[in-house]
């Protein structure tokens, strides 16, 4: 099975909320006219990881996504974080792969909102303003992002 495909399909729950507004990777996401995958041109998995945790961080305190991190233990948030990082790792044409469900199985009955989305997208933006991530790259990760949309969001 195609990796990037099935990182487009599956992520944990919280996590595909926060990830998923936009389109597919495109293909110099993989190497492209600069010869380095995103994978590279983001720092590679160290870079990954602390943009996931910063994140993950700004979610997890949000008041509008409580309800998707109550009953989750501390143990289950890392796990949540760790399969944010796989996917976007894997997505970005990096070594990792992603063993979590799909977005939609990951989902469904949530009932997320279009307002919770953009919220979400609107940390995620934030975290890679944070860390200085460039135009090219930001765009290209929010695009993969978005892709996830339509599995994700149940109420317009």
């Amino acid at each position: 099975m195609n990796v990037r495909r099935t990182a487009l399909r599956i992520m944990p729950p919280v996590l595909a909320l926060a990830l998923a507004w936009g389109g597919a990777l495109p293909a110099n996401a993989r190497g492209g006219q600069t010869g380095k995958s995103l994978y590279e041109r983001l720092g590679g998995y160290n870079a990954i990881a602390a943009v996931v945790d910063d994140f993950v961080g700004r979610l997890i305190t949000d008041k509008k996504f409580e309800r998707f991190f109550v009953g989750h233990s501390t143990d289950s948030k890392k796990r949540i974080r760790q399969h944010i990082v796989d996917q976007f790792c894997a997505a970005a044409g990096g070594p990792c792969i992603y063993t979590g469900r799909t977005m939609k199985d990951s989902h469904a009955g949530l009932g997320i909102t279009e307002d919770e989305w953009n919220a979400a997208a609107k940390d995620l933006v934030a975290t890679l303003d944070k860390f200085k991530v460039g135009e090219r790259e930001k765009k290209e990760l929010l695009d993969f992002v978005g892709g996830l949309k339509g599995d994700i969001v149940e109420k317009k």
